[in-house]
């Protein structure tokens, strides 16, 4: 008697026919489905799978040893791999949880007459690429590949919301970084932002190349027509990359921006320093001379000569602190 394999990895698992109609089937029932040589084919999730349903897998689908052994492995880059008439894709996917960015990965074995999905971390379910699908029964009757569209489709459109956020985001501390008092927290979530951004374009630059592959390359498993909504991802694709540099350019212009409003509020401040040493060095030398104790110092007999020591100390000052406030050090 085989050992039961574990529900909780196995998200869906349903054969379609020809006409697109839909029927759940066990992960067991695979190969039975696939030895009728009728138009269907089959659809399996997963989600974080252990190696006893990869195991499955590969017997029910004939799949690769290596593409296999890169599934079970939740840190791939991502690539595209041909085996004979099926493909194996891994992508990064990015989600918003809890206001942070969250990152996973997504495995795809893709063939003539099957796709399976293998999620793993912060990935979110294909069930709306799977309902798309059902509702569009015209590019669900062209198979796997028009799945593998709608999957790659979503991966792509998820990036979208979250290059607005770090857009909204880069808008906030911009009014943060031209404040009058320097902020560290500030310069703390410029760093943090870029790096999500980066981390961002690590995930989603790569697909231009995959998308672009399947958009250019006509296979097996998908036409002419399937080609075109390739294309489409690839637009998007695009469209997201050169949003994701141009946030980059931007947030190191912010960086740099920050560090120089701060070099010139220290200048500021030196030099208001600068001012104010010279305004008391004037008191102070005319004082020091006087502390000298000498005893022929002809102006000390004089009646008024204390209070003309105190006007032309006064003097003086007030036309250095005139000099300096016309000068702005002041």
């Amino acid at each position: 008697m085989s050992t039961p394999l574990p529900a909780a990895s196995i998200i869906n698992c349903a054969a379609y026919a020809a006409d697109g109609t839909r029927r759940d089937i066990p992960i067991e029932a695979i190969s039975d489905v696939l030895a009728v040589d009728d138009g269907s084919w089959v659809w399996v999730g997963l989600y974080e799978p252990g190696a006893q349903v990869l195991d499955t897998l590969q017997e029910e689908f004939g799949l690769h040893d290596l593409a296999v052994e890169d599934a079970q492995n939740a840190h791939q880059r991502p690539k595209l791999e041909v085996y004979g008439d099926s493909l194996f894709l891994a992508v990064h996917t990015a989600q918003t949880i809890d206001s942070r960015i969250r990152f996973g990965e997504t495995h795809i074995f893709a063939g003539p007459r099957y796709i399976v999905t293998v999620r793993h971390g912060a990935s979110a379910s294909y069930a709306p690429a799977r309902a798309r699908l059902e509702r569009e029964r015209d590019l669900l009757v062209r198979g796997p590949a028009a799945a593998l569209y709608a999957v790659l489709d979503l991966v792509v459109d998820n990036y979208a919301p979250i290059v607005d956020e770090f857009n909204r985001m880069l808008v906030d501390l911009e009014k943060h970084i031209f404040a009058d008092e320097f902020s560290r927290d500030t310069v703390r979530q410029l760093y943090v932002l870029k790096r999500e951004l980066t981390r961002l374009r690590m995930a989603a630059a790569p697909m231009q190349d995959i998308v672009g592959h399947l958009a250019r390359t006509r296979g097996p498993m998908y036409d002419e027509e399937v080609q075109l909504y390739m294309r489409d991802v690839l637009d998007h694709a695009v469209r997201i990359d050169a949003s994701t540099e141009t946030l980059r350019e931007m947030l190191t212009t912010a960086v740099s921006v920050n560090l120089s409003l701060v070099t010139v509020q220290q200048g500021e401040v030196v030099k208001r320093f600068g001012a104010w040493a010279g305004l008391l060095a004037v008191p102070t030398l005319i004082a020091s001379w006087y502390g000298m104790n000498f005893e022929h110092m002809p102006e000390l007999p004089g009646r008024w000569s204390y209070f003309l020591l105190i006007g032309l100390v006064v003097l003086v000052c007030l036309g250095l602190y005139w000099k300096f406030k016309k000068a702005r050090w002041l």
